[in-house]
């Protein structure tokens, strides 16, 4: 079994990422990241400060609006619209989920397309679909196909079951897993909440991803001999024997799994570390096209 280490692919995702700073830099460009955050969610938070901080390391220009939980669309839209005309940000990520009284989906489609470095925009989705390769790709789905290809892990030709749904992971990953070239050409079944005989499905599976957000959902019972398992989720469970009172656990049994796999990611660190680095990449990215490198 081959235990594929997301922090190790991370850091080297992050060092190309370093390299391609410099050669902006000697072009007098330097990649602008702007997070906002609504609200005070406790998780959003981490994530927000953990973003900021990986900005920091690489050098970039990084911009963090907090906002208070009481903020309107309209509030909110105007800053999205102010950072869309701002020269010095070329990527805009608004921390996901946001109060209850803002349409998430009316800010995604706020943002610039060319900035939506989150890849959720309209036109970056329909690009996506169209392998149209101007546009951005969810940063977890093309983490998790930077760590196929980084393990060797043959995708044309084998059998991949996508389970969840999401505009964030489960879609995204599904059309990316179908796609043309290295990390795609996989025959996709893309399994969710309704799916009947759900262990059934992802037995026929060369490649499992999972991606459901229910801790240790995906079983032994899931999971033929041989098959690749790459987990998606990050769930909280208690523990007291944790100073913080509980621990981070995948939606795949790891335990009741490993043995069985010819390959599989930790949580944590495996896929994780591979959403931030990604994020960072797609940033300089836009920076490259705004720049006239890319």
């Amino acid at each position: 079994m081959v235990r594929i280490d997301g922090a190790a692919v991370a850091a080297k995702v992050m060092e190309e990422t370093k390299q391609r700073i410099a050669a902006l830099a000697k072009r007098g460009v330097t990649p602008g990241l702007a997070v906002v955050l609504v609200g005070d969610d406790p998780a959003s938070r981490a994530y927000v400060r953990s973003k900021d901080r990986k900005a920091a390391e690489l050098g970039l220009h990084s911009v963090k609006k907090e906002l208070p939980a009481d903020t309107t669309q309209e509030e909110l839209l105007t800053l999205v619209g102010e950072l869309n005309a701002d020269p010095a940000v070329h990527g805009i990520l608004v921390q996901s989920p946001p109060p209850p009284q803002i349409d998430e989906a009316a800010i995604v489609r706020a943002i610039d397309p060319r900035k939506d470095v989150d890849g959720f925009h309209p036109v970056n989705v329909a690009k996506l679909a169209m392998e149209d390769p101007t546009g951005f790709v969810p940063c977890t789905p093309l983490g998790c196909i930077r760590l196929l290809i980084e393990a060797g892990i043959e995708t044309a030709g084998r059998r991949a079951v996508v389970v969840g749904r999401s505009m964030i992971v489960g879609k995204p990953m599904a059309l990316l897993l179908m796609q043309r070239g290295p990390g795609g050409d996989a025959t996709v079944t893309v399994a969710h909440s309704r799916t009947k005989d759900l262990a059934a499905v992802t037995r026929e599976a060369d490649i499992v991803i999972a991606a459901i957000g229910r801790p240790h959902f995906i079983g032994a019972n899931h999971i033929r001999d041989g098959a690749v398992v790459i987990d998606v989720g990050i769930n909280r469970i208690e523990d007291p024997t944790s100073p913080t009172g509980y621990r981070l656990v995948g939606d795949v049994d790891y335990d009741a799994v490993a043995d069985r796999c010819a390959a599989i990611t930790p949580v944590p660190g495996g896929v994780g570390p591979m959403t931030i680095a990604m994020l960072m990449s797609n940033c300089v990215t836009a920076a490259e096209r705004f720049g006239g490198m890319g």
